[in-house]
């Protein structure tokens, strides 16, 4: 009997070992068009947001066009300016955090993260050698319960001129490729498969949409035409894609992409 209890004991540590050794990993990547309904002007989104997060339990969320304490807001939120990452961090139980890339509305403007367990966060200015309007890289650190560390970023680069996305797509090649551990990359990139920003990214990084087999288009939620969100996934990792969801709601022109991966 005690022999059979040992072995049962192994089995089940061994077991434990296996399962602990594969990550599963949830990542959302959504262009929330700062907080109000495009099909709606004049209204918050936030709801619709966080219900989408809720539903679908993320452990990260990337999260672009996003306003903190603008005048914008105020004219959908009953006159009162909101920090939307602090709102969706509240709504959604997780760890918010803001990078602002600009200066707008006598508040900020740029990226947002979410996450299910606190991080270490860092700011990147990315260049804008042509001008026009500023972008940042909000990049977090994170441990995972199997003990690994990764890291995530999210992202949102120059609509106006091919030369920023260019440089800036180069930027987030170059600060990535200097991480030591996994690294995710997330965002409305405003590039498409094909450009030569997608050749640049897709050196280092897998699209996990394609690994899955399952790209599909993004925006404009109406009638999508073209892939603009994407998640990218760094070569210095054994990634397996599980799954890759294009979210059919409409509190954005984009619709958010959400996927599934385990980290071996």
């Amino acid at each position: 009997m005690k022999t059979k209890a040992l072995l049962a004991a192994a089995m089940l540590l061994l077991l434990q070992t296996v399962v602990t050794a594969q990550q599963r990993i949830k990542v959302l990547t959504f262009n929330i068009y700062h907080g109000e309904a495009h099909y709606e002007r004049g209204t918050s989104n936030l709801q619709k947001i966080a219900a989408v997060i809720n539903e679908h339990q993320p452990d990260f969320v990337a999260m672009q066009e996003v306003d903190s304490m603008t005048n914008r807001t105020a004219r959908f939120n009953n006159g009162q300016r909101i920090d939307i990452v602090k709102e969706l961090a509240a709504l959604t139980k997780m760890n918010g955090y803001f990078a602002k890339a600009i200066d707008y509305d006598n508040g900020g403007y740029g990226e947002g993260v979410l996450t299910k367990k606190p991080a270490t966060v860092t700011r990147y200015a990315l260049p804008i050698p042509k001008g026009g309007e500023g972008r940042a890289m909000l990049q977090v650190q994170q441990k995972l319960a199997n003990g690994r560390t990764i890291v995530f970023a999210g992202n949102h680069l120059c609509h106006e001129f091919d030369v920023n996305r260019i440089d800036q797509i180069k930027t987030v090649d170059s600060i990535t490729q200097k991480s030591a551990y996994p690294v995710i990359l997330a965002g409305d990139w405003n590039f498409v498969p094909g450009s030569a920003e997608y050749a640049i990214i897709t050196k280092n990084f897998k699209d996990a949409a394609v690994v899955k087999g399952k790209p599909e288009a993004t925006f404009p939620y109406t009638a999508p035409k073209i892939r603009l969100d994407m998640v990218f996934l760094s070569n210095n990792a054994k990634w397996k894609v599980i799954d890759v969801a294009v979210l059919k709601n409409d509190a954005s022109d984009h619709m958010p992409v959400l996927v599934t991966l385990e980290l071996e």
